[in-house]
């Protein structure tokens, strides 16, 4: 049973950093693609970033492009989400997702597995 565990979460002023991690565990990832989701409140869950199984393809929501960063070093199963620059509409809970193909997917029904979400909030 794979599982995915999100971290890194919490409380940060406008125009600060976060970085999330997400590790899975039960099985190994490293030929999946793995990408983040996030929810907002009253909102559907929206696509942030992706990157394939080698790390070496990665795609962005337009919202986030220039200010975040997927990354996944040695193409392990752990993905990482540098988040800078961030805005009082980044405020969402974050979930991390691995799909079963191994490229860059940006629908969320394509990821297999998924993880509880971590909160991110920030402060104007």
């Amino acid at each position: 049973q794979v599982q995915l565990v999100e971290s890194g979460g919490g409380l940060v002023q406008a125009g600060g950093s976060l970085r999330l991690s997400c590790v899975a565990s039960g099985s190994t990832l490293s030929e999946s693609g793995m990408g983040w989701f996030r929810q907002a409140p009253g909102k559907l869950r929206e696509f942030v970033a992706a990157i394939s199984w080698s790390g070496g393809s990665t795609n962005y929501a337009d919202s986030v492009k220039g200010r975040f960063t997927i990354s996944r070093p040695n193409a392990e199963s752990t993905v990482y989400l540098q988040m800078n620059s961030l805005k009082t509409e980044d405020t969402a809970v974050y979930y991390c997702a691995a799909a079963l193909g191994a490229y860059v997917y940006t629908e969320s029904y394509l990821y297999t597995y998924w993880g509880q979400g971590t909160q991110v909030t920030v402060s104007s």
